[in-house]
């Protein structure tokens, strides 16, 4: 049977995005989501943890990240997870995981409100 690597994020940028263009020309774009979750602790008392998940867009998509994201917007993210590895020059070993971002979604107008369809595809 086939696995299935899907993640789906409501949340507002942390930064505005970052991007970069690869020695081959293919542009990224990377950011970072704020999460949010709620409950009630066992006194019946609201909480709310901040969960960040660094998220990466490539090519047609992470130009369309550039250009209309922003610090504190709210949009939709739908991607896959990749855990990447690397060594530093000192050898030590380091691990990050990200979201590869393969729709995006902006949820509102950068005045706060609302928005409609504007789903991006790469």
């Amino acid at each position: 049977m086939a696995g299935l690597n899907k993640v789906q994020l409501i949340g507002r940028l942390g930064h505005d995005p970052e991007v970069r263009v690869t020695p081959n020309g293919r542009k990224v774009a990377n950011f970072n989501v704020a999460v949010n979750r709620v409950w009630n602790n066992d006194n019946g008392e609201r909480q709310v943890a901040t969960d960040w998940i660094n998220v990466e867009a490539w090519g047609k998509l992470g130009d369309i990240c550039e250009q209309y994201l922003a610090k504190g917007r709210l949009i939709y993210v739908e991607g896959r997870i990749q855990n990447d590895r690397w060594e530093d020059s000192k050898g030590e070993t380091h691990h990050r995981t990200k979201v590869v971002a393969q729709e995006m979604q902006m949820l509102e107008r950068p005045g706060g409100t609302e928005e409609g369809n504007g789903a991006a595809e790469e």
